[in-house]
């Protein structure tokens, strides 16, 4: 059973970093992408950051070069560095793992989530 362990999150101070973890009990980590997405209670789950195994990067267009995401494939994690945090950061945040879509691309056939962490960011 695929099981993706996160550690990291906090309350900071606008202004300060952050870094979450995730590692994932997989097999050949490489294979998937690995992303980080955030919500808020009332609205739908957002992109935060993607990475797949080629080195393929996605950020979402509030990330506006605060955010890194990178992996270490050795050790199967994924980390998000997150600078500069404002409030409107506050969230809770899920990585994700996801990899081989189904033929007509509408969906993936693994996609595995983590337990979530949350970030408080004050003023």
């Amino acid at each position: 059973q695929v099981q993706l362990v996160q550690s990291g999150g906090g309350l900071v101070q606008a202004g300060e970093s952050l870094r979450l973890s995730c590692t994932a009990s997989v097999r050949a980590f490489i294979s998937y992408t690995m992303g980080w997405y955030r919500q808020v209670p009332g609205k739908q789950r957002e992109l935060v950051a993607s990475l797949n195994g080629v080195g393929g990067i996605k950020y979402g267009d509030f990330v506006q070069g605060r955010f890194t995401i990178s992996r270490e494939n050795a050790r199967s994690t994924v980390y998000l560095q997150m600078n500069n945090l404002k409030p409107d950061d506050t969230a809770r945040y899920f990585c994700n793992a996801k990899r081989q879509r189904t033929p007509d691309g509408s969906r993936w056939l693994e996609d595995y989530w983590g337990q979530g962490t949350s970030v408080s960011v004050s003023a």
